[in-house]
């Protein structure tokens, strides 16, 4: 391996075809803008320098590249088309005195790993080539650039297809558009290119026949997996390449140890975590930095955002963001948890339970039909069904706290900020809008009224009327009978 290597990512096209005003390698897959994996790639060969050739809307694609990787070189390419011409630019932006190994690759090819590049590099540098390149074998490569070879194999040429003749463009080895040059050879052969094609632009690919006729080794290397060298152009092609890379990420988990029992439903972003013995269910997504330990069991129709779960967890039919879930916790069905949750060790969050910046102890349960937000929850507490937290007054949050083995009644409104104490109980249908002590009851006092013919005075005409006159008909009669 050489001493000295340098990345350039070239990143200054338009992408047209995507027809969106999201710059096409800011698009994303598995969790990632296009260019953000490209990023990754190229800082996991340790290169002294990495550059990022930017143009069409340069401010948000400049952005997100040093948002992403700090310390990106970001080089602005000029008014001169071309691949050859980004790279040129590139190249005045390396260190002074750097004489290393070249690696060019495309913001838009997001699947590209470390190690095909690592022995891409090797060879290039154990056979003191001027240009090695990655091609692949497509049985349709349409739209793409060729590569020529003689007789015995060595490789003379690349020739855009736009330039190829009838015979050129019969040829299924194609270009896949990632390169190591050494850096001399380059210099020299990007000084001779020019823009007479039927593009008007620089190529790089014309490097090929300069670098050979300076009397330097140019070769390429085809991959048996063309999905490395894909580029990504369009809707289509973004939506095949997500699908592709989901399918390496969830296969590589399978290989760790984790039971993913419907890969074609399940989809996991790059920076998830996932421990061994984890079962993963269909209709689960997996996004962000989640992280999941181990023996949880998470799915059926299931989404995770950034959330944290805790061993032998499980979350079912439920969404979750930006939430804590400890260890043997319950979620679901059907719960709704947003930003700020945390569920401490063994405890609950049942069907059709809303939670927001609630953090509930261990053991504690709000069982099913409630919301609870702005809250703190102590251990061993239980919410009865269909309790609200009222935590908004129409103008701010206010917080409440409820102490540990508290039990709160069915169909409660706790109105914030309140304070239960601890071993405290409210009655069903309490309305709780002062502190309740340690160890007492709350309970609403107001004796239930019926009012006689209310209905029949209020809602004349209704079926509710209609029905009452029935029974009251019926009644009489009976009276009569008897």
């Amino acid at each position: 391996m050489t001493e000295q290597l340098a990345v350039v990512i070239l990143a200054a096209g338009q992408g047209t075809r995507m027809n969106s005003a999201t710059p096409k390698v800011l698009h994303r897959i598995g969790g990632r803008s296009l260019i953000s994996h490209v990023l990754d790639t190229a800082a996991g060969l340790h290169p002294q320098s990495i550059i990022a050739v930017v143009r069409h809307e340069r401010e948000l694609v400049a952005g997100a590249i040093t948002d992403h990787a700090p310390g990106t070189v970001i080089v602005d390419q000029d008014e001169i088309p071309g691949t050859g011409r980004a790279v040129e630019q590139a190249l005045a932006a390396l260190p002074s005195g750097f004489d290393g190994s070249v690696v060019v690759l495309s913001g838009d090819a997001p699947l590209i790993d470390v190690a095909t590049l690592n022995r891409l590099i090797s060879g290039h540098v154990e056979h003191r080539r001027g240009m090695t390149l990655l091609s692949a074998v497509y049985e349709d490569p349409s739209g793409l650039g060729r590569i020529l070879r003689d007789a015995d194999g060595s490789m003379r040429a690349i020739v855009e297809e736009k330039d190829a003749d009838e015979q050129q463009r019969r040829i299924t080895e194609i270009n896949g558009g990632i390169y190591v040059f050494a850096r001399q050879a380059l210099d020299r052969a990007l000084a001779e290119i020019d823009t007479n094609n039927a593009q008007g632009e620089k190529y790089l690919t014309d490097a090929v026949a300069r670098i050979l006729s300076a009397g330097l080794a140019v070769d390429a290397l085809v991959t048996d997996d063309p999905w490395l060298i894909a580029g990504v152009n369009d809707r289509a092609q973004l939506a095949e390449a997500g699908r592709e890379l989901n399918r390496r990420i969830v296969r590589r988990h399978q290989l760790a140890g984790v039971t993913v029992q419907d890969p074609a439903t399940t989809w996991i972003d790059a920076d998830v975590s996932i421990e061994p013995d984890t079962e993963i269910l269909p209709g689960t997504y997996l996004h962000g930095a989640t992280s999941i330990a181990g023996r949880a069991v998470i799915g059926p129709d299931t989404t995770l955002v950034d959330c944290e779960v805790g061993e032998g967890a499980r979350i079912r039919r439920s969404e979750a963001t930006l939430a804590v879930f400890a260890a043997n916790s319950e979620i679901g069905p059907f719960s709704f948890i947003r930003p700020g949750t945390e569920l401490g060790e063994g405890g609950k969050l049942g069907a059709f339970v809303e939670t927001k910046n609630a953090q509930i102890g261990d053991g504690s349960k709000v069982p099913h039909l409630s919301y609870v937000g702005d809250i703190v929850i102590g251990t061993g507490s239980n919410v009865g069904a269909g309790t609200i937290v009222a935590n908004y007054d129409g103008v701010n949050k206010h917080r409440s706290v409820v102490g540990d083995a508290v039990r709160i009644g069915s169909k409660n409104v706790l109105v914030s900020p309140v304070t239960i104490g601890d071993g405290a109980y409210t009655a069903a249908g309490t309305v709780v809008r002062k502190d309740v002590p340690p160890g007492s009851l709350a309970v609403n006092v107001a004796p239930q009224r019926n009012l006689d013919g209310w209905v029949a005075e209020h809602r004349p005409g209704t079926g509710s009327a209609r029905a009452a006159e029935q029974s009251a008909s019926t009644g009489q009669q009976a009276d009569t009978q008897q």
